[in-house]
């Protein structure tokens, strides 16, 4: 029988806590006392993980005619996988242990090789619940501790409890210590009533259609089976019955066809990952003011941000999405850049999924506690001389493009014709992106924000706290110069890091970084006279 945990809802207190001197109060369990070990099932959920994983190529092999004692060879090799994912998943579940103190998290894990991360529980900033669908099936979910910060240790994962004690886990830790105590003495830990701020409509799974993010997950995703379909097709005999309907067809036909086909497989496939990842979304606004976001079909995921982490919004429209009216809803916050721990998580951040640009407007408002900080309007101008640099670049690319067209078809002396059509073209559409890029960017400084736009394939606009900035980093390339013109960005300890307004007048731009954090600029400033 494991101990039990303290402090937790429908289970005994653990014995009384000892006051170590000289730590502030701070209150620890003795040692040996207050550990919880992991759930069990945790090891029966990895082992089937990885036994499902065994299926598709062992099915492949056996459909693709593949010899009975390969296929017994790799259905062997697969077996001693399991195994020995089973033993090591148990010695890591039976050396695994965690408790929670009145000021700490703690967790020891390994035998041969032991580590002890202990997290001060003013420090955590984030709980976060996933459940794939092995966990669903037996009930479990994983629980990641983060501090907000970059460093590869400042989050603990638990791998896995059952989802009512991570929800118990995750109410607690996100409470402050003095509200931890105060659950203890009446014996209850209520949960706090949420405020829905917004929720998914059937709609909004179209607006996924236009993602081309996604789009190229799914290509990617069939261009790495198309081998294994390959000897699939070929050794049941298909592939001269469909090689011959498609050779017996004109080119053009084939051609469109080919394209119209990747473009329908691309967008039915960025629908269906769009399902699975905003299932049942809702962000919502909980007492403990934490916005908490939650979706999923198959892997169920829970994001918890403290809302005093939050450092402003970006709002996201790529080209077609944009062009149908959506947008996609990222936070700015403390701890969720979009490269965390070396592992990349782009979609960490993510408020909301693609959805109707007014309704993601509203719910950017509602966020940060003021009226839509992202205007519909248009923003402040930048100088004339913005728009020549990008026409000038644009001419660039349009030309070079142009001119291997059409010495590429005057070497080879086909379609000499098409490549000068083709290289007007190009030079025509680098135009309009050149203009879509000047039109595309714009700032403004609101009461409490900072605007920035820019962009083009993915136009984004950012409302940074100007409380939030901590610094401006302004640069000028030797293209910039003359035209006057300067690149000034706002350093912050959220997101990215920087957000940049891009070509701005230089007189503009030093004005709107000393009215948006006064004084904060000036001492760097070198003033005539």
């Amino acid at each position: 029988m494991n101990d039990p945990r303290p402090g937790s809802v429908g289970e005994p207190a653990a014995p009384p806590e000892a006051t170590v001197p000289g730590t502030s109060g701070e209150t620890v369990l003795p040692e040996g006392e207050g550990w919880t070990r992991l759930d069990p099932k945790s090891v029966v959920a990895v082992s089937s993980l990885v036994a499902l994983l065994a299926i598709p190529p062992l099915a492949i092999m056996a459909l693709s005619g593949a010899e009975r004692m390969a296929v017994l060879v790799t259905a062997g090799g697969w077996l001693l996988i399991v195994l020995g994912v089973c033993i090591t998943s148990w010695v890591s579940w039976h050396f695994t242990r965690y408790r929670i103190t009145g000021h700490r998290f703690e967790l020891r894990a390994g035998r041969l090789s032991r580590s002890h991360k202990s997290i001060p529980r003013d420090r955590i900033r984030s709980v976060d619940l996933t459940a794939n669908p092995v966990h669903r099936v037996f009930g479990l979910s994983v629980v990641k501790i983060g501090t907000g910060q970059q460093a590869g240790d400042s989050e603990i994962k638990l791998d896995a409890v059952t989802t009512p004690r991570a929800e118990a886990l995750r109410h607690e830790l996100l409470r402050t210590p003095s509200t931890a105590d105060t659950a203890a003495e009446s014996h209850t830990a209520s949960v706090p009533a949420a405020e829905t701020l917004s929720s998914i409509r059937p709609a909004w799974f179209g607006y996924g259609a236009l993602t081309v993010s996604l789009a190229a997950v799914v290509w990617g995703a069939i261009a790495s089976a198309i081998g294994s379909f390959a000897d699939v097709i070929m050794n049941l005999g298909l592939d001269d019955a469909v090689l011959g309907d498609v050779v017996s067809l004109p080119v053009w036909i084939s051609v469109t066809a080919g394209v119209l086909g990747a473009l329908l497989v691309g967008a039915l496939g960025a629908v269906l990952l769009s399902l699975e990842m905003w299932w049942g979304f809702t962000l919502t606004r909980e007492q403990d003011s934490m916005l908490r976001v939650r979706r999923g079909l198959l892997t169920v995921r829970s994001l918890s941000l403290e809302e005093r982490r939050l450092r402003g919004v970006e709002l996201v429209e790529p080209m077609l999405l944009r062009w149908v009216g959506g947008a996609r809803l990222n936070a700015v916050a403390t701890g969720l850049s979009d490269q965390q721990s070396g592992n990349r998580q782009p979609d960490r951040a993510a408020l909301m999924p693609p959805a109707p640009r007014e309704e993601v407007r509203r719910v950017s408002g509602v966020a940060l506690g003021t009226d839509p900080p992202v205007p519909s309007r248009t923003l402040v101008r930048h100088p004339f001389a913005a728009l020549r640099r990008r026409l000038f670049r644009a001419t660039a690319v349009g030309v070079l493009v142009g001119t291997a067209l059409v010495l590429a078809a005057t070497v080879t002396g086909w379609l000499i014709p098409l490549a000068w059509a083709l290289a007007i073209a190009a030079l025509l559409i680098a135009w309009a992106f050149g203009l879509e890029s000047y039109w595309n960017l714009g700032h403004e400084l609101l009461a409490r924000h900072l605007l920035a736009r820019s962009g083009v394939g993915v136009r984004r606009t950012v409302a940074l706290e100007r409380d939030g900035i901590i610094g401006w980093r302004v640069e000028q390339t030797i293209f910039q110069r003359p035209a006057g013109l300067v690149t000034i960005s706002a350093t912050t300890a959220a997101g990215s890091g920087a957000y940049a307004v891009r070509d701005v007048a230089a007189t503009d731009g030093l004005t709107v970084a000393e009215e948006a954090v006064p004084n904060l600029l000036t001492p760097f400033l070198e003033r005539d006279g």
